[in-house]
């Protein structure tokens, strides 16, 4: 019989031999388990998804209705599913300093927060910066194949924790500052950080799937927003500006360059073609550490620190809004959404500085096979 991946199963490693039925009558893409015990074992919790593709209750709640934050006014149309519980890594991945850390806390980040610092990565750290950000990729590509009407984000975050483990990495954003997935997941208004749940996507949604990997010691970060079905043109023309922002950044990344420039070059862009930069997040350092030195904001006239040199590792990832550029966070904690409840694209890389310019180091790879926003423009 064919292996299907991992069971679903909490905590269970065995191959998956089985699919639920329901799913696949439904069309609801995943849902595998090993066994007919571990099937019945989560009935309970798996059943969630059937009835919400079918738009019916939960625990005696329409579909529509449920809301664990009652008081909240919600920016947009989006609102949040019930969530599956946080996946486990196996103990033999290496793991970073706060995956066991109670509150998720990052002491090696925080060792070194308040120096303007940026780090130049000799020649070990490249290489181990290049193989995390090339694990990166092929973690995203898997995510690709799945991102499809019907699928849940939820399953999006199993797909991507499987692949992370079969790399031998560490899913970066699990239980960083108690984040509670493997991955990102920002669908229509969300910015960003969206949580993973069992609202199963819809036709014409924008989601972003934002990857981090950790592998030996070093992280990699990059991401994409995925269409959805038949996504309308003023959509698309959203997230075919914000790859373009992305593109002109990257193409001044070189040594003398300052940080600051960044941002001139995205909003300049952005602004012509009347959309907005979003300004509470911005590019990162990365390397050893998830997120350092140096900042690097993706607006106009900002203050950003630091000339760049070779061996500067960082990313980029403007984050494009159709209205304003002010946010807000659901009582998640993470959920950052559009102000006005419009639409938000996003994409990122991860650079690194050498002699001439720079090398993207989470590159898609040419001839992967994998869907791309611009082959449906």
């Amino acid at each position: 019989m064919a292996t299907l991946g991992k069971c679903e199963s909490t905590d269970c490693t065995n191959n998956a031999k089985l699919q639920c039925p329901t799913c696949i009558k439904l069309g609801i893409q995943g849902s595998f388990f090993c066994s007919q015990e571990c099937f019945k074992n989560n009935w309970k919790t798996h059943k969630i998804i059937h009835s919400l593709a079918k738009g019916e209750s939960i625990d005696g709640k329409k579909e529509s209705s449920y809301n664990p934050w009652p008081h909240y006014n919600f920016t947009g149309k989006l609102r949040p599913f019930p969530q599956s519980e946080k996946r486990t890594v196996p103990r033999g991945i290496a793991r970073p300093d706060y995956a066991d850390h109670p509150q998720g806390f990052s002491l090696s980040e925080q060792a070194v927060k308040g120096s303007g610092l940026i780090k130049v990565l000799d020649d070990e750290e490249i290489e181990g910066v290049k193989l995390a950000c090339k694990l990166g990729r092929e973690v995203l590509d898997e995510a690709a194949r799945v991102c499809d009407i019907g699928v849940t984000t939820d399953e999006i975050d199993r797909v991507v924790h499987e692949a992370c483990i079969e790399r031998d990495c560490y899913p970066s954003p699990l239980n960083y500052y108690q984040f509670p997935a493997s991955c990102c997941t920002s669908v229509n208004e969300v910015i960003c950080h969206g949580i993973p749940d069992t609202r199963p996507l819809k036709d014409g949604d924008l989601c972003n799937v934002d990857i981090t990997v950790y592998h030996r010691g070093f992280h990699g970060d990059l991401n994409e927003t995925f269409f959805v079905g038949n996504v309308s043109e003023k959509h698309k023309n959203l997230v075919k500006v914000t790859h373009e922002c992305l593109s002109k950044a990257i193409e001044i990344v070189k040594p003398g360059e300052k940080y600051r420039e960044i941002g001139n070059v995205i909003q300049k862009h952005a602004q012509a073609h009347g959309y907005s930069v979003v300004r509470s997040y911005c590019g990162h350092g990365i390397h050893r550490l998830f997120h350092t030195t140096p900042n690097v904001p993706h607006y106009a006239k900002n203050r950003a620190i630091g000339v760049m040199k070779p061996g500067h590792c960082f990313t980029i990832e403007p984050m494009i809004s159709e209205g304003t550029w002010r946010d807000e966070m659901w009582p998640d904690k993470w959920t950052a959404v559009t102000a006005d409840g419009q639409w938000s694209a996003q994409f990122e890389q991860t650079l690194l500085v050498n002699e001439t310019g720079c090398e993207i180091l989470t590159r898609r790879r040419e001839k992967n096979g994998q869907p791309h926003f611009m082959d449906k423009l």
